[in-house]
């Protein structure tokens, strides 16, 4: 019997601060097998990210830091030429921070995805994916590192001995190269929810990317994400963590 596709949901979470709301991880986290969580540096304050952890624990949804550059006012999507060291002692910083908010929820940090502009910078930059995985192996037991597939990040993690991870963004488009299309150009977003799930049940049955991403902080990103697990149920496609079935 041929076994049945099988692929990872994730989504951003956690990006709510203060009196600020941005999305509605509630509704979304039932959805999904695996949240991008922020940890603080581009959003999220503790609070939120404590309450985030633990409905993900409670769903047994996966839990990610989404680490990236020092930059709240720029929500994190701001090229920032920060120094390797610098930049390895930030992204030890953020999965310490939210990895003890997870632990005290019952749960823990599971994986690795950079946010935002360091995402996008360590498909190319050398140095900056270097200090990436250079915090990722310093911390505790080495976490998989999620990431754009034929980027410099993930061959670099793949070097180090990482688990690496790759991804397809149902709700984003790409240019010719297979790089994410720039926010600020037209046509950047796929804002259409059944385009977005024939794109995401497409990329499972063909088995390209390991884990595909939902945007939590985009508009009608519930009812794109109802819409992508309807339809990847309905292909039967299993909707698994990429760690793993959690307990």
């Amino acid at each position: 019997m041929t076994q049945p596709a099988a692929v990872d949901l994730n989504a951003d979470l956690g990006e709510s601060y203060g009196r600020w709301v941005l999305g509605d991880d509630a509704a979304l986290l039932p959805l999904i097998s695996s949240a991008n969580v922020a940890c603080g540096f581009h959003a999220g304050d503790p609070a939120t990210l404590y309450e985030t952890c633990r409905l993900a624990t409670e769903h047994r949804v996966a839990v990610g830091a989404q680490v990236s550059y020092p930059d709240l006012m720029g929500f994190g999507r701001r090229f920032i030429d920060i120094s390797p060291a610098d930049l390895t002692a930030a992204v030890i910083y953020q999965i310490g921070a939210l990895d003890g908010l997870a632990r005290a929820t019952g749960g823990q940090v599971r994986y690795v995805k950079p946010h935002g502009a360091l995402y996008n910078t360590v498909v190319h930059h050398e140095a900056q994916a270097a200090a990436v995985v250079a915090a990722v192996r310093a911390y505790d037991e080495p976490l998989p590192v999620l990431g754009l597939p034929g980027s410099v990040l993930l061959d670099l993690a793949a070097a180090a001995g990482l688990r690496t991870v790759t991804e397809y963004f149902v709700d984003r488009n790409y240019t010719d190269d297979g790089r994410l299309v720039d926010r600020r150009d037209p046509g950047a977003l796929v804002t259409d929810p059944e385009a977005a799930a024939a794109r995401a049940v497409a990329t499972a049955q063909s088995g390209t990317a390991q884990s595909l991403c939902l945007h939590g902080d985009s508009p009608g990103a519930v009812t794109m994400a109802r819409t992508v697990r309807a339809a990847l149920d309905a292909a039967g496609v299993v909707v698994v963590p990429f760690v793993g079935a959690l307990g």
